[in-house]
């Protein structure tokens, strides 16, 4: 076997990974990249991209056939699934190519190729191939679509969001199970593209929402193109010539059953630290192996091992991945020279996550506080020029007016999402938000009812 050593190993090649080997290499780390699978990362290969480009092309065809409501009559709209889906890998390719380009780049002998497993806190085995010792380590593995326990067994029937964007054409009508971001994001996006499309979910809300008023909205907004089964739960799923069989019971005793061509498993995606040896390290782990660490400096409690991006599941979301990516390698970089005092224990970023459904989902920061701010899209005046006024925000401050979270259903509103991330962040007042100009007519207009619904409330 080949014995290797570094300062810093960083097991996973995605988004976390890639950002902690630059880091560490940037802070004069002896670094090595150990990566497996297809790589490119899941964000350009299975996440954020493909997905935005099947939401986008089905958004084109939602809003040729919904013309008439300008007095724009197109007569016949007609998708090609074997072109969209041939687009969507297209344009993904070059993303994913993007990121293999970057990595190339990296200084040769950076990078090993094969799976790594910890066979005690200082060393890694890799493939049986290579013994890599090194004196810090970032595990950055990523997750892994879950897959329900009824679903087990449909082979090709199944579709996962790793398998998803592989398909040739689109499916006559599917069953999509999770009612979260990922999950009602394809659902919308399968159904405007003219899939006959179900959305089974044992929760009352979708899309994560959960301001009772803002959720009610939704479900109305969205039962218009899904067949919503919120309450469902999936208890048994039977392979036929056809497709699918499910069989369901809901929350109130109720059972059903339906066939589709293909199901789509959208209930989340653990994060990939089962077989990679923790238990070797000493790492303190809990029931799901997950070891335990500091959410600020990402170093994992008993050792030099530090976790970072979807592989630590608190913010699985690209921004923080790289973020994460970036302060545990230079953490990791300071662990190997034994200089403990220097650790980075950053402030967190104000939590900020989107779903690119239309109209669109978006959380910032604490979703409860004293005093609320309403805004109701329906007749906010550029929502309604657009013909897209529906939905609403919800905006949320202490008993002094600073600003704490907000949480919307709304037309683009991931502009108005990172207006208020960084008066959040930058811990503003209603009344800061408030002196700042707003252009008429814009989409931000709406964010001067909040904060002056805020302060009338503070006054009184």
């Amino acid at each position: 076997m080949r014995e290797l050593s570094c300062d810093v190993a960083v097991i996973g090649a995605g988004t976390a990974g890639i950002a902690a080997h630059r880091a560490a290499l940037d802070a004069g780390a002896a670094s090595i990249l150990i990566e497996q699978g297809p790589g490119g990362t899941t964000c350009a290969r299975v996440g954020c991209m493909p997905s935005k480009l099947l939401i986008v092309a089905a958004n084109a065809a939602h809003e040729a056939r919904a013309a008439h409501r300008f007095g724009i009559h197109v007569e016949h709209v007609r998708v090609d699934g074997r072109d969209v889906m041939r687009r969507v890998r297209q344009q993904r390719d070059c993303f994913v190519d993007s990121v293999f380009e970057g990595l190339e780049k990296l200084p040769e002998g950076s990078r090993i190729t094969g799976r790594a497993v910890f066979e005690d806190a200082t060393t890694l085995r890799i493939d049986d191939a290579i013994r890599l010792r090194f004196k810090a380590a970032v595990i950055a593995t990523g997750s892994s679509p879950s897959v329900p326990k009824p679903l087990e067994g449909l082979g090709e029937r199944l579709l996962t969001t790793d398998t998803l964007f592989e398909i040739e054409d689109l499916p006559e009508s599917i069953a999509v199970l999770g009612g979260g971001p990922v999950g009602i994001e394809l659902a919308q996006a399968l159904a405007r593209l003219g899939v006959k499309t179900a959305l089974f979910d044992p929760a009352g809300a979708l899309g994560g929402i959960a301001d009772p008023d803002l959720a009610e909205a939704a479900r109305d907004i969205f039962g218009k193109d899904i067949a919503l089964h919120l309450g469902a739960t999936v208890e048994r799923a039977e392979a036929t010539e056809g497709g699918v069989t499910l069989h369901w019971s809901d929350k109130d005793g109720g059972k059903g059953s339906a066939s589709f061509a293909r199901v789509l498993a959208a209930t989340g995606r653990p994060p990939n630290v089962r077989g990679i040896g923790l238990a070797s390290t000493g790492l303190s782990l809990d029931e799901d192996g997950m070891p335990a660490f500091d959410p600020h400096s990402l170093v994992c409690e008993g050792d030099s091992i530090l976790i970072a991006g979807d592989a630590n599941a608190a913010r699985p979301v690209l921004h923080e991945a790289s973020r994460q990516g970036r302060i545990a390698g230079r953490n990791a970089a300071v662990l190997a020279r034994s200089d403990k005092g220097s650790i980075e224990n950053p402030r967190p970023w104000v939590k900020l996550a989107m779903v690119f459904t239309e109209p669109q989902i978006a959380a910032i920061g604490d979703l409860g506080g004293d005093l609320v701010g309403k805004v109701d899209f329906c007749d906010q005046g550029r929502a309604q020029v657009m013909g897209r006024n529906q939905g609403g925000m919800r905006v949320y401050a202490d008993r002094s007016g600073r600003l704490l979270g907000a949480e919307m259903l709304g037309p683009d509103v991931e502009h108005l999402a990172h207006i208020l991330s960084f008066a959040i962040q930058d811990g503003h007042t209603a009344q800061d938000l408030l002196d700042r100009p707003f252009y008429h007519l814009t989409l931000e207009e709406g964010l001067r009812t909040a904060p002056s619904d805020i302060i009338r409330k503070t006054a009184g």
